[in-house]
């Protein structure tokens, strides 16, 4: 497995588990049953089912890697294994929502029973091989973490009554910086997992790469300006857009981003319906949206080579799930690179692929990311819905292009 292979105590492992385990809990405060049943498309999962599903990977990965553990719940692992074949058949994604048992109840004290089980375990010694599947299981959480808060937007966005998950401030910033191209670096550079912390099989190996003369956009794309593409007519040009994207706009009757109100003047948060701040990143684009923008705006998505290139140089600062505002906010003012870190993916113009040398962790976690390395672009950076020690500069999101309910946005390129 791609972590190194440190001493970790007992006491600081436990500690990060819990930690971790019981955010996730935190982001449920709130929520009723009703609200973590309810599955509101096929890309999207039921609350109850991430709070149950996370629970599987531990008691699965790290319990199991015990020959002499059996399982409370074997019948649950039908229902709760997402895509891990060579572990065995697993339940329709887009069925989720029908699964009312387990009852939430009882998954609670799933939880609490795995979290107790996995505590004793660490209590007995954290060797290298244990530490890097309880970290692996943990970094796995955090990317559920931010599901739960996707996944309960997109249900709470489809009930006609707007309901608001948490009601965070308002708060519009003073104007942002002006949009400014900026020269990256040009010639051989190496990206990738540098071996200093936990990485994804997904960003490994390190390798080198030739960058051309480039320039990166100083930050994101804003409400603003992106209205300025939908008010010129963006969504109705179909020399902008790529031939599957256009097919996409016809199909789905696109006209705006996603929890754009008709009005153009507000938008639907997880603090329910707020006015539209011209100055913040737009948020819940498309591959496709952020595409056709850049062509309209006379620039280009980065490549995630450009873009880890210069954000490795960069302090991971931002608006992460932690500051739980959970929507993206304007950056005041500022030199360099701004919101490389946080508020929104930044999609590029990557497709999702293998690094040269590229190997999967063996057995069933191989199918983690290296499977889906098909039809899918990567986007860098982390969002307001990710937490801050989950992101670094080698993160390798990916998503098919039509994809919109993710906190993505865009931020420019250029060649020179």
């Amino acid at each position: 497995m791609n972590v190194p292979t440190f001493t970790v105590s007992t006491e600081d492992a436990l500690a990060r588990f819990m930690r971790i385990r019981r955010q996730t809990l935190a982001l449920c405060e709130g929520l009723s049953g009703e609200d973590l049943q309810v599955q509101s498309m096929p890309d999207a999962s039921p609350g109850k089912w991430h709070l149950a599903h996370t629970t599987w990977f531990f008691e699965q990965f790290a319990l199991g890697h015990d020959p002499a553990y059996r399982s409370p719940n074997p019948e649950w692992y039908y229902l709760l294994n997402s895509y891990y074949e060579t572990v065995g058949p697993m339940h329709a994604r887009p069925q989720r929502g029908l699964l009312s048992r387990p009852s939430l109840d009882e998954i609670r004290d799933y939880r609490e029973r795995i979290d107790e089980a996995v505590g004793e375990q660490l209590a007995r010694g954290v060797d290298a091989t244990l530490a890097a599947r309880i970290e692996l299981g943990l970094q796995h959480e955090q990317q559920h973490q931010e599901l739960l808060l996707t996944d309960i937007k997109h249900a709470f966005w489809c009930n006609p009554l707007r309901p608001a998950y948490r009601n965070t401030p308002t708060r519009h910033e003073s104007r942002s910086s002006p949009l400014r191209f900026l020269p990256g670096r040009q010639g051989p550079v190496d990206i990738g997992d540098e071996g200093d912390g936990f990485a994804y099989d997904n960003e490994t190996p390190r390798h080198t790469t030739w960058l051309s003369a480039h320039a990166l956009a100083n930050r994101l794309v804003t409400n603003a300006e992106y209205l300025a593409f939908v008010r010129d007519g963006g969504y109705h040009e179909a020399s902008l857009w790529l031939s599957d994207g256009w097919a996409c706009v016809q199909r789905e009757g696109w006209q705006r981003p996603l929890y754009w109100q008709e009005d153009l003047s507000s938008e639907f948060t997880l603090a329910g319906v707020r006015a539209l701040d011209p100055h913040a990143p737009v948020c819940h684009i498309s591959y496709f949206e952020a595409d056709a923008f850049a062509r309209w705006a006379g620039a280009r998505l980065p490549t995630e080579a450009e873009w880890e290139d210069a954000a490795s140089r960069l302090p991971i600062n931002g608006n992460f799930q932690d500051n739980q505002r959970f929507h993206p906010a304007a950056v005041p003012a500022g030199d360099g690179l701004l919101q490389m870190y946080g508020d929104v993916w930044e999609w590029t113009g990557s497709p999702y692929v293998s690094y040269p040398g590229f190997k999967p962790l063996p057995g069933a976690l191989g199918e983690y990311n290296g499977k889906f390395m098909n039809g899918q672009w990567v986007l860098r950076g982390g969002s307001c819905a990710t937490p801050r020690d989950h992101i670094r500069a080698s993160y390798r999101n990916f998503f098919p292009p039509h994809a919109r309910w993710q906190f993505a946005g865009i931020r420019l390129g250029q060649d020179r």
